[in-house]
């Protein structure tokens, strides 16, 4: 039986049509698809303008005369005092660069303390078999829901009878006891990503836990460590309350106490140095984050599905 050539060309119709109609389509979606990207990465362009034109505002304060600051809001200074970084380096008690020094002293000493004893309790918790583990855990989870206010004086009252004030035990000691539950959740969704043959094929060696977690764990755990070292660093950097709390001595000040110091008890203050030092303190963690990026978003993402 011979095919029908009429049905073979009535089959054909509708797909050389369609064809067509996409051929059409494509050549006219170009100009309407350009359009909407424009104004989208237009509309992306000014929110980000938005949100960074404090920051902007505050380099261009930092380097006008005081007296113009807040009457002239643009962004392009009519007069230059780069004096204002001068003065704020001597204008308190000590030089800024010693409430630097104090802030970065604490931020090493949490640094390390938050590395090592988070990502040891995070190891008991993701690999350890022990009595009342998924309760205690869950009390650990229930601590990050306290607000810092509900510990703070109890806290004060430990660390005074144990003469601790003025100093930066009070601040530097709670993070060698895992005292910061988030790190501890954050690498115990690591840790359990990591398949446990490796731990099977490391006792079969003869490893025990302190091996496991020192050659296994920790190694192929940077992106965990690199998050916790990140957050550690901003969080610790930009704490105002408790160093406020523990801290105050003059020479014993970090640099967000200090710049609190440039304002007067009747609100006067010399905007100009404290915008100037105000900024000094903002690039360290510009830079961290800046270099750290990468490794802030892969542990994140890598954390539970690894």
């Amino acid at each position: 039986m011979r095919p029908d050539p009429a049905a073979g060309i009535h089959d054909s119709r509708p797909d050389s049509s369609a064809r067509a109609m996409a051929t059409a389509h494509r050549r006219r979606s170009p100009w309407p698809a350009r359009t909407r990207s424009v104004l989208k990465h237009l509309g992306l362009i000014a929110l980000a303008l938005i949100m960074l034109y404090p920051l902007l505002w505050l380099v261009a304060s930092s380097i006008k005369p005081n007296d113009e600051i807040f009457r002239d809001l643009s962004l392009i200074p009519q007069n230059i005092d780069l004096s204002n970084y001068s003065n704020g380096w001597t204008a308190l008690s000590e030089p800024f660069g010693r409430y630097l020094l104090n802030s970065a002293v604490i931020v090493l000493g949490s640094l390390i303390g938050n590395l090592v004893s988070c990502s040891m309790a995070a190891y008991a918790f993701a690999r350890l078999e022990f009595r009342g583990r998924k309760l205690w855990f869950s009390i650990m989870l229930m601590s990050i829901m306290l607000p810092i206010h509900v510990i703070i004086v109890p806290q004060y009252v430990l660390f005074s009878k144990l003469e601790w004030i003025n100093t930066f035990l009070p601040l530097i000691v709670p993070k060698l006891l895992a005292t910061d539950a988030f790190f501890i959740f954050l690498m115990v969704q690591f840790f359990r990503g990591i398949p446990r043959e490796l731990d099977e094929a490391a006792r079969l060696d003869g490893c025990g836990h302190i091996r496991i977690y020192l050659r296994i764990m920790l190694p192929l755990s940077g992106p965990a460590l690199a998050t916790t070292a990140i957050f550690t660093f901003i969080w610790t950097w930009n704490d105002f309350f408790s160093q406020l709390i523990f801290l105050t001595k003059p020479n014993m000040y970090t640099a967000p106490v200090a710049l609190r110091t440039f304002l007067d008890s009747t609100g006067q203050s010399s905007w100009g140095p404290m915008f100037a030092m105000s900024l000094v303190t903002l690039i360290p963690v510009f830079l961290v984050f800046l270099f750290g990026q990468k490794y802030l978003v892969k542990g994140i993402a890598t954390t539970g599905i690894k």
